[in-house]
């Protein structure tokens, strides 16, 4: 999970929510916020991280809080995340992400800063991802299903590759490892992260921390 920068929202979504009798689904803009989404999220999965599209076969409009239980924040853009599809369509316990959430709580948004979803997140060398605060580490099984083992390998494959790149090289210096931590953060030419980044740059400040 990395944390997301909410941008401006789209024009249409502000113009519709102007509009009398205004809700999600007689919003005709969901192209416009599609884009929006994806743009600001460097195209990668606000739970997942993994590669996701601004048409509606390759992400889902996410509601962080839920619109059965949430109706007032139904069209507030701060309350709206693009997500993966999540295997939709499959058994549920194959599921992740928003398809697996449903209705279900989750109390950290990572598109708030307050919430912090990076610092509290911890990536395990054979893919888990867990957290040291016991609530949000039960919503990472529990509501978003990320120790799915999709996902798990999918994370172990990332930073195993990393690792065979760095075999039989000088160990890296700390101005090495701040270059690398940079690179994995930061948006390629297109304006993309790179798919479960935060996975690599967590164990590179680990390593950073031991220099």
């Amino acid at each position: 999970m990395k944390e997301i920068r909410k941008g401006a929202e789209p024009r249409s979504l502000v113009e519709h929510r102007a509009s009398e009798h205004a809700d999600y689904d007689n919003y005709g803009g969901k192209d416009d916020l599609r884009q929006s989404l994806v743009g600001e999220q460097g195209a990668i999965c606000c739970y997942c991280m993994r590669r996701i599209g601004a048409v509606a076969g390759r992400m889902k409009i996410e509601h962080w809080q839920c619109q059965d239980h949430y109706p007032e924040r139904q069209l507030d853009y701060r309350n709206l995340l693009g997500a993966c599809p999540g295997n939709e369509g499959e058994a549920h316990d194959k599921q992740h992400c928003d398809s697996y959430k449903g209705n279900l709580a989750l109390s950290r948004n990572p598109a708030d800063p307050a919430h912090r979803v990076e610092a509290l997140l911890q990536y395990l060398p054979d893919g888990s991802v867990m957290s040291p605060d016991n609530r949000f580490n039960r919503e990472l099984e529990k509501v978003l299903n990320l120790n799915l083992p999709l996902l798990r390998n999918n994370r172990k494959a990332v930073l195993d590759a990393l690792k065979e790149s760095l075999q039989g090289k000088p160990p890296l210096k700390a101005a090495d490892l701040k270059r690398m931590i940079g690179d994995w953060s930061g948006r390629s030419g297109a304006g993309e992260f790179r798919e479960y980044c935060e996975v690599v740059v967590y164990w590179l400040n680990k390593r950073l921390a031991r220099v």
